[in-house]
């Protein structure tokens, strides 16, 4: 059976960082930034040669970050470029572009469909001023909707917004609010995340002074129950724990982390998962770009994992989809890992269903599916 592979791009540059944000990013310059797709280019010839990736055919690229956009059109154009000289991408392939609303224009967007890319995710986060404000988010709800309307006019078809739930003083009349207006504006897709306190960060900082509140468990419990009514009763299928579609409109990128497919990743902090090992790259741009200069992979660690622990990431990961897994797959995982009680436990509970040759989470378990991939870790 050939494993799908797709190509993850950290694009490590913001304008600003978000209160929220933990990702690795370093705020744009731009010396950094030719600095930055210089190293970048030398990565992507020598993975192209790598074994287990020369012979590859790519399904999807994502450029991820960070913001992308925080980098110009052409630049981002160059790269696609240099990835289609270098590795073997399908006839269909799926090119994702993640952009911050107000980083983008008409022609800008013109420029990157024109050039192959197929699909733009837009941090949304909230169409509520004063909530954006409260997570240190810049930009306006004016700048998604206007985002929008200009992607779908530059020729993009495929669109997505992702949202966030549980933030300071969001309600879930403001919650529900937010879910209408982005129906109105049409995407293809929605991802909805629980906002969740990551150390590092500012808002962990302000929670600890008190200056802010730590999200309610059982608010966002309640506003992920309402994504889902509305989101549904709207015309999306949900067909993971965060993610909503129109049918056919599945992010086929993101389908590889939750069905165990390949997965190469190209910048700093980018990780990777290729015929059973998992790496990843240093998260320091500097030393990204000192091993690229003297022509050496910036890779930090490799693991080799073990058929159980492939097994185990088989179901956690597989779990969070709605048509869930093979039974036969957290039978075996529930044998190796000693879990037989938990199993027991969640279908006492009614937290896993079981159809057929098929288990998958409950509408129930679903709203417990963190706590769920804790016990069977």
């Amino acid at each position: 059976m050939t494993i799908p592979i797709g190509l993850y791009l950290h694009i490590p540059f913001c304008r600003q960082r978000c209160d929220f944000c933990a990702f690795y990013l370093e705020l744009y310059r731009e010396p950094a930034a030719e600095a930055f797709l210089r190293a970048l280019e030398g990565e992507i010839r020598l993975q192209a040669m790598e074994e287990g990736i020369k012979e590859r055919t790519f399904h999807s690229v994502y450029f991820g970050g960070g913001t992308p956009t925080a980098l110009r059109a052409d630049q981002l154009i160059t790269i696609l470029a240099d990835i289609r000289r270098s590795f073997s991408l399908d006839q269909h392939c799926e090119i994702t572009i993640e952009a911050h609303p107000n980083t983008v224009a008409g022609a800008e967007l013109a420029a990157l469909r024109e050039n192959g890319f197929s699909r733009i995710s837009f941090g949304a986060e909230s169409m509520q001023e004063d909530e954006l404000v409260g997570m240190g988010r810049p930009g306006t709800v004016q700048d998604t909707t206007g985002a929008v309307r200009a992607a779908r006019e530059a020729g993009f078809t495929d669109i997505n917004l992702d949202l966030m739930y549980g933030l300071p003083h969001q309600t879930i009349e403001s919650w529900t609010q937010t879910l209408l207006r982005c129906i109105e504006l049409g995407p293809t897709h929605l991802s909805c995340y629980a906002l969740t306190v990551e150390e590092g960060t500012r808002l962990a900082h302000d929670i600890r002074q008190q200056h802010r509140q730590a999200p309610d468990e059982s608010l966002q419990i309640e506003m992920d129950q309402v994504a889902q009514n509305i989101l549904s009763d709207a015309g999306y299928q949900q067909y993971e724990i965060s993610n909503y579609a129109r049918p056919g409109f599945e992010c086929r990128h993101n389908l590889l982390y939750w069905t165990q497919g390949d997965y190469l990743g190209l910048g700093p902090s980018a990780q990777s998962f290729v015929r059973g090992v998992r790496f990843g790259n240093v998260a320091n741009l500097t030393a990204y770009q000192a091993a690229l200069a003297e022509h050496t992979l910036p890779i930090h660690n490799r693991t080799s994992l073990t058929n159980e622990e492939q097994l185990r990431d088989a179901v956690i990961f597989g779990l969070r989809l709605v048509q869930g897994i093979p039974t036969h797959q957290l039978r075996d995982h529930a044998r190796n890992y000693g879990h037989a009680k938990t199993l027991e436990e969640l279908r006492a509970g009614e937290l896993i269903v079981e159809e057929g040759q098929r288990i998958r989470l409950s509408a129930q378990g679903r709203l417990y599916a963190d706590t769920i991939a804790e016990k069977l870790f």
